[in-house]
């Protein structure tokens, strides 16, 4: 596994640990357990993660979900931090990074910030430029749903348009700040917006971003 999917499975599985079965996360309705099983869910069993994106699919979701959720909280930490299965594609390299820099970066924050102590994470400026990458590529896809336009800007003034449309709202600040409001969690990035007060009001309480 890349150093960085592999760092933040691994800090992900020893928050997960700490904060104990029944913690809250970010992820509405989730307990940290269900957050547990929705990671092993993804990469051990692809004939019900694609529920995930496909609503057809969204009832054997659930159910596989229920089942792994009952597994002991420990055998789900384990799992995270063995990784994927050996013949899985989560084990290619470029898959991985792909793949899981934003997953696990992203729950982890979905941990530490549903506590009520937490406090900001230094993250070195390699990782934020990663993180900016995959923000790149996947902010059309992850934004189509804005109520409003919308254009992410780093404070060095580069941009990535997430939704087209007007009015426009600029949503600025750092990779990995972006990146959580871009996937829905608006309340717990910090960010600066900038538009037209209703304009940013419609996308707060407009449909939920994220995929």
């Amino acid at each position: 596994m890349s150093t960085f999917a592999k760092r933040e499975r691994l800090l992900l599985a020893d928050l997960l640990e700490t904060a104990g079965p029944e913690a809250p996360t970010l992820c509405e309705g989730w307990l940290t357990r269900d957050l547990a099983a929705h990671v092993v869910v993804r990469e051990r069993r692809p004939d019900a993660a694609g529920g995930i994106l496909i609503k057809q699919l969204a009832s054997r979701l659930d159910r596989v979900m229920e089942e792994f959720a009952a597994k002991p909280y420990e055998e789900l930490i384990q799992l995270i931090r063995t990784g994927p299965p050996r013949f899985s594609p989560f084990q290619l390299k470029q898959i991985d990074e792909a793949s899981n820099i934003i997953e696990f970066y992203v729950h982890t924050e979905d941990v530490r910030r549903a506590q009520p102590d937490w406090t900001p994470r230094p993250l070195d400026p390699v990782f934020q430029d990663a993180l900016w990458t995959r923000l790149e590529r996947t902010a059309r896809l992850t934004g189509r749903g804005a109520a409003t336009g919308l254009v992410l800007r780093r404070p060095d003034g580069r941009t990535a348009v997430a939704n087209r449309g007007s009015p426009v709202v600029t949503p600025t600040g750092v990779p990995s700040e972006l990146l959580l409001f871009l996937y829905g969690r608006l309340s717990a990035a910090t960010v600066d917006l900038e538009g037209e007060e209703n304009a940013i009001e419609q996308l707060r309480t407009g449909k939920q971003l994220g995929i």
